[in-house]
Parts: structure tokens; sequence; C-alpha cells
């Protein structure tokens, strides 16, 4: 079975995460923050990370874990995605590594689900 980490996202968030991501046969583990989900990353394997913008937690930025994580060669094979609705952040995204991502809005969308299957599908 596939597995993605979702790294600060509220709980509402996570419950929506799931559903798109069980249509690819897929399960979310969530973290909170970086700290938590580097634990995850060191003792589980994960075949997608979703980063949200601003972590639910405590407001910080999901950039610098995208590129904390990409700077870690142990992380660097990992696919990441920022969950941004605006396309300048997705643009800061990509340029520390990260893969094209998507917005909440654009949640049930068919670009989101080819952007997801890119990972989470079957072949």
């Amino acid at each position: 079975m596939k597995r993605v980490l979702s790294i600060g996202n509220c709980g509402f968030d996570n419950g929506s995460l799931r559903a798109v991501v069980s249509g690819f046969g897929a399960e979310v583990a969530a973290a909170e923050d970086w700290s938590d989900a580097a634990e995850l990353l060191r003792r589980e394997k994960f075949d997608l990370v979703l980063v949200n913008r601003k972590l639910d937690a405590d407001g910080s930025d999901g950039l610098e874990i995208i590129r904390e994580m990409k700077q870690l060669p142990e992380f660097q094979a990992t696919p990441v995605m920022l969950l941004s609705n605006y396309p300048e952040y997705q643009a800061k995204a990509i340029a520390v590594g990260a893969e094209p991502g998507f917005g909440k809005s654009q949640l049930h969308s068919r670009e989101t689900s080819e952007l997801l299957g890119k990972h989470l599908s079957s072949s």
C-alpha cells in the first residue's frame, strides 16, 4: 500500500486528503511539524509528502520544511509537494526541490488527481 505523509494540516484537511488518496489505495499519516515528520520519515517509508504552506499548529512556513527535507541526503529521493493555492509559493517550492503541488481548493480536480497519480498509482 502506498503511503502519504501530511505535514502541518488540520484534522479536517487531513480527512479531506485521506478521502482523495484513498482513491489510489493509499493511506495518510499526519505530522504536526518538521520534528514529528522527520522522525516518521526516518522510521517508515512514504511514497509522497504533502506540506501545508502554513502549518496549522504554529503557523510556521512549510517552504522551510521542504528546504530542510531536500537538503538532507536521507530524504532527497522522497517526493514532496506544497499545499497552496498561490502560484508564487508553488514556484518557490519547486525551486527548492518540490514536485508541482496543488491547493486545497483544487483537491478534487482532475489536475490534482494526475499530480497525485504520478506518485500513488500502482504501476
